[in-house]
Parts: C-alpha cells; structure tokens; sequence
C-alpha cells in the first residue's frame, strides 16, 4: 500500500464536489470523486494500521436507521463512526413518533440537532429506498438553510432498492488491494452471475452496484441470470454507457457457464427478479399478509427450476486459469454448511472465505471516507492534520 503522504498528495490533486452533494448512488459521482473515497480510505485504513488516532470530530452523533437486517453494513457503520470520533444513536421507528404521523421533514431536523453523519439502510421497497434518502436530503437542506441546524449531516447510502455504494465501494477497494492498482483492472474480466438461493427477496442493489461501478473502470463486465431475472432496465442501460465512455464492456449472457468462461473474478449472488421485487413492495404496502405468503412460494418455486446455478469447483475451472477471485458481499448461502443447496459449494468458498473477510474489512474505511469528504472540501488536510499531530491509540 502507499505511504499516507503519498495517499494525502493524491487526494489533494484530485477534483471533487463530493462536500456538496450525499453519495447515494456510485454513478451520480465523477471518476475522480470515486477515486477520491478510496485513497480516503486507504489513507485511513493505513493509519489505523500505524496506530495513529483519526478523532476528527470531539463530539456528535452518528445516527443510523436499519429498516432491514443487517452484520456487516451496521457494524462497519458503527466502526466508521466510532473511528472518526462520533457517538452511534440507532433511530428506533417503533419507538419514535413516526408511528403517531411524524413526517420525513421533521423526524429529519429532530434526530439532526448535534449529528455529523446519517447513514440509511432501506431496501425492502422498490422504487422508495433512494427516494426516502433523498426526501431526507431535502429536509436537511432546508433546516439548514432556515438556521434550525448548525451544520449539515453527512447522508450516507447504506443499502436502498437501487444501489449497495458502500458495499461496491469496498469491492472496488478490495479489487484495487488485490491487483496491485486502479490501472491494473482495465480489461479484466468480472462475472456479475444470479446464483440459486433457497431464499426469497434478496435485494438487487448489489448487482447493481457491481454493474453500475466496475463499469467505470474499463473493466469488462458480464451480466448473466435465468429468464425472468432481470434487474432495473435504467441500471442496466447505466451500465451499457458506463462501459463505453470508460473503454471497458458490458455484455449480457444467459448462463453462468458463459459468464465464468475466462473471467478474471465472479461474484455469484443470489437476487429476487425486478418484477417479483415490484410485486412484493405492493403487497408489502397493502401489508397482505397472505398475498406475500403466496409470492415467496411462488419465487421458491421459480428460484429451484435453476438449481445448476451453482458456484462449484468444475465451474470455477472455466476461469481464466481456473483461479479467478471469488466475491461475496456475505452472508453467502453455502451448500451443506449453512443450507442444503445455495450459491456456493462448500470447498470453494472455503477457498477464499478469507479472501471475502477481506473484501468486507473495506467498508467501515469506505463509509469514514464518505463522511469525511461530505464534511470537508478538503479531507486532505484533515487527513495531514491529524498525522502532524501523530496522536497515537493506546494499544
């Protein structure tokens, strides 16, 4: 890894306007910005690494609102938070006055009055996640703008119905740890591949955020799913412009043997069709109880048609080399561990299970440097600030 000094210079050279904008899809952001996030990262992950104290703020909060489960993305949330010196309050709905009719505009400024950062998960409903975030956005401009807040939050993506960027985030860090560079994922192959689940209604905001993001650096990139899976048509069409203007490649197959074939790294995961998704936010709406009961049996029903969309070794042998990385945002359904028949076989993600710890130690660094570069226009000289002052963690 580059010297902190190297990763400070870098980003100070690169442009950005990330402190006046919430980084709630990856493909609203610049290269550059992108870019910025994950030399942020990368210069606090190394001075983590080195001991040294990155306390940039003395007080406030962190506040988080999970409206569906979650490990990894709520505990690197935590971490993130903590590492940059920011106390966690978890905005319970059930214990709030949302339930009594409080509207979006004010629950915003209320749990806004001494919060540094605001981070999201909001994924179960299609077509609303990014719109909540974004109505949330609003309010906070406004109680700004009208002097009821000192300062403007942070507003980080945690997981919506249309994009993972914390998650994909940490795969780019992840990609660019492992392969040594940026500049060295050009013309690499990524299998972005469905693969069988005995569960219902995983989100499709991962393969999204993996399509919508590696396309942005000239990687080639390849789609595959049974019929009937697709994803947002907008993202896809995102994907298709991204790989063009970055000189990459985005191509769509229909089996998971043809997307394997010569890839570089495959990512098998699991995800509810876009229609089945729609269907399901309806009758979530409805709260038709047995309506969602008869749309898991039926998307059951579909997701076993499909059973030899199996990561397995024999599979894994048509990469290039027989040796491509594997990813997972995790938890990874594995066959004969943690179910019967899943995404993947047993041996191969044993294979690279620390590979995928790996993959996922990125985030907390991914979400501190979102934060940052939405609180400072120049992260910077924060970032040298607090390497001058060499403050060191007491072991």
């Amino acid at each position: 890894m580059k010297s902190i000094n190297t990763l400070i210079e870098e980003i100070n050279a690169l442009e950005s306007k990330l402190h006046d904008k919430d980084f709630l899809l990856t493909w609203e952001q610049t290269p550059e910005e992108l870019e910025r996030v994950l030399k942020t990262a990368a210069a606090l992950k190394s001075m983590r690494n080195e001991n040294i104290a990155t306390n940039v703020f003395n007080n406030g909060l962190g506040i988080s609102l999970f409206r569906d489960n979650s490990t990894r993305t709520r505990f690197s949330y935590a971490s993130a938070i903590n590492m940059l010196g920011l106390a966690q309050q978890d905005l319970d709905e059930g214990k709030s006055q949302i339930a009594h009719g409080e509207t979006v505009r004010e629950t915003a400024n209320m749990i806004s009055f001494c919060a540094d950062a605001i981070g999201i998960r909001d994924d179960m409903y299609l077509g609303a996640g990014n719109a909540y975030m974004r109505e949330v956005g609003e309010a906070l401009d406004e109680g700004v703008k009208e002097g009821v807040l000192p300062h403007r939050p942070a507003l980080i993506n945690l997981q919506c119905d249309i994009d993972h960027p914390t998650q994909s985030m940490a795969d780019l860090a992840w990609l660019e740890e492992h392969f040594g560079g940026l500049e060295n994922l050009k013309g690499k192959k990524i299998a972005m591949t469905w693969a069988y689940s005995p569960s219902y209604g995983k989100p499709l905001s991962v393969p999204q955020g993996i399509i919508g993001l590696m396309t942005r650096f000239g990687m080639d990139v390849t789609l595959a799913h049974p019929e009937g899976y697709d994803l947002i048509p907008e993202v896809v069409e995102t994907a298709k412009a991204n790989a063009e203007a970055s000189g990459g490649s985005f191509t769509q197959v229909a089996s998971m043997a043809e997307a394997f074939k010569d890839a570089d790294i495959v990512y098998p995961k699991s995800w509810a069709p876009y229609q089945v998704m729609g269907k399901r936010t309806e009758l979530l709406r409805a709260n038709d109880h047995e309506g969602l009961k008869a749309l898991e049996q039926a998307c059951l029903a579909q997701n076993a048609n499909h059973k030899d969309w199996h990561c397995t070794e024999e599979m894994m042998k048509l990469t290039k080399g027989g040796e491509a990385l594997y990813m997972h945002c995790l938890p990874a359904d594995i066959t004969g561990v943690s179910c019967k028949e899943g995404e993947v076989e047993d041996s191969v993600f044993e294979k690279y299970r620390i590979a995928t710890y790996k993959e996922a130690s990125w985030k907390p660094y991914i979400i501190a440097a979102m934060i940052l570069n939405r609180k400072y226009q120049n992260p910077g000289e924060v970032l040298q600030q607090l390497l001058d002052e060499g403050a060191k963690r007491v072991k």
